[in-house]
Formats: C-alpha cells, sequence, structure tokens
C-alpha cells in the first residue's frame, strides 16, 4: 500500500472510536452499524428487541469488529440517559450518534387519528431531540462527536400517502440544520443522512405494485436501494474524511431527487 493510499484508508479510519446506533436493530440501521463497526468502531446497537439484535452483533464479531446489544426505549431521556451511562461505563466516550429509530403509515389524511399522529410525532421527532440533547451535551463537554440523523426523501419534498411520517421527517431535517449552526464551532458536526427508497419493515407495508412503478418512473436508477449501500456515506459523515462537513442533507436515493419529468 502506498503512503498516499495509506492516508485515505485512515481518513475514512473510525479506530478507537464508540458509535452509538440508535435504531440498530431495524434493516437499514443494521448495515450501517456494520460498516462503523468494519472501520473500526466499538459499536453500541440500540434498540427494544435483543433476539434480532443478537443475529447483527453475531456478524459484526464474526467479521472481526466490536459490538455491544444495549436495550433503550429512545423515546425516554431517563431510558437514553441510562443508555449513555451504560456506553462510557463500558468504553468511556461517545464520538458518533446515528439516530435512525423511526416509524411510518399509510393512513388516509383524514382517517389519521391524533393517536397515530402522535406516535409517530413522539418516534421520529421527539425521541431524535431526546437523543441528540442527551448525546450531544457529552460531545459538546468532550468538543467532538458527530451526530448523524436519519432523514428520508419525503422530508425534502411532500410524498403521497405518508402524511405524518413527511411532517415528522421534514422536522427532523430542520433540527438538524438549526442544531449543525449551534454546534460547529464547538467541534460537534449534525448531518442528516437522507435514504431514498430502501425496502424494510416500516414502509414494505406501502410497497404495493402501482406504489413500486410510481417510483421506478421517478428512479433515474431504476432500482431500489440495498441497505449497505448506505454505508459510505455514514463512514464519511462519521470519520475524519467529513471533518469539514456539517448541516448537510446529504441523499442516497439512485438520483430521485434530481428527477423532475
Amino acid at each position: 500500500m502506498t503512503m498516499k493510499m495509506k492516508k485515505n484508508a485512515e481518513l475514512f479510519s473510525l479506530k478507537d472510536r464508540v458509535a452509538v446506533v440508535i435504531g440498530g436493530t431495524g434493516e437499514l440501521c443494521g448495515a450501517m452499524a456494520e460498516g462503523l463497526a468494519a472501520a473500526g468502531a466499538r459499536v453500541a446497537l440500540v434498540g427494544r428487541d435483543e433476539t434480532k439484535a443478537r443475529v447483527r452483533v453475531e456478524r459484526i464479531r464474526a467479521a472481526g469488529g466490536e459490538g455491544t446489544f444495549f436495550a433503550c426505549d429512545a423515546t425516554s431521556r431517563a431510558s437514553l440517559q441510562k443508555l449513555l451511562a451504560e456506553v462510557l461505563a463500558r468504553w468511556g466516550r461517545a464520538d458518533v450518534l446515528v439516530n435512525g429509530a423511526g416509524v411510518n403509515s399509510a393512513t388516509p389524511f383524514l382517517d389519521i387519528s391524533e393517536e397515530e399522529f402522535d406516535r409517530i410525532l413522539t418516534v421520529n421527532l421527539k425521541g431524535l431531540m431526546l437523543g441528540c440533547q442527551v448525546f450531544g451535551a457529552h460531545m459538546l463537554a468532550q468538543k467532538s462527536g458527530s451526530i448523524i440523523n436519519l432523514g428520508s426523501a419525503s422530508g425534502l419534498k411532500p410524498l403521497s400517502r405518508v402524511f405524518t411520517y413527511s411532517a415528522s421527517k421534514a422536522a427532523v431535517h430542520n433540527l438538524s440544520l438549526n442544531l449543525a449552526r449551534e454546534w460547529a464551532a464547538s467541534g460537534v458536526r449534525v448531518n442528516v443522512l437522507v435514504p431514498g427508497f430502501f425496502p424494510a419493515e416500516q414502509n414494505r407495508k406501502i410497497l404495493s405494485p402501482e406504489r413500486v412503478a410510481q417510483i421506478m418512473a421517478k428512479t433515474p436508477m431504476k432500482r431500489f436501494g440495498e441497505a449497505h449501500e448506505l454505508i459510505g456515506a455514514t463512514l464519511l459523515l462519521a470519520s475524519d474524511a467529513g471533518s469539514f462537513i456539517t448541516g448537510t442533507e446529504m441523499v442516497v436515493d439512485g438520483g430521485f431527487a434530481a428527477m423532475s419529468i
């Protein structure tokens, strides 16, 4: 390996860093967690379902990485504070936070109940806000850190059938950019990773044949994304390679956002 290639490899290295992946038991954030571990990070895989997490943790360890499951209710400040304390007790630091917990629905607008609206906003927005507060305070104290909030194509422009989800993700984008502005001078970067259409648990139920045809007609690459295709963007935002990147909405969507007619 040449010196230049070695330096480039080190640029994306997360050796000796700790990454906390909230929502890591899901398909997309689980793949991101594997990518972070492969880059050298010690990964806290955070969620509610230890059975689902076990498979992902075993894959991380089988590949030579370090990963541990932590149970947490991402909508509870007390639970998040307990999570931070556990991470610090185990590894002594927290350098990267991925906020990826989320829920969706495809309820027609006039049929959306207050309960459903509150539930989606609580998980997608309030939970993310709490995660940013709890871990952001730690990162501000250590004067370094990278927060990667999971946005959505529907946070950039409205998409049909997902009214509450779109509203929650638009708020996530706005909150993230506000935090990026507030915390940049303190060494804490905040960015939004914006997946396009990646079939996952929360959106499979709305991917009817008609819906798939509409998506493909607007996606220049003419296919869905695969979870591992989020890893490159994740490493850029998490590592020193992205040291001057904050307040960015990084879109990974096969060209969907660039399509008009």
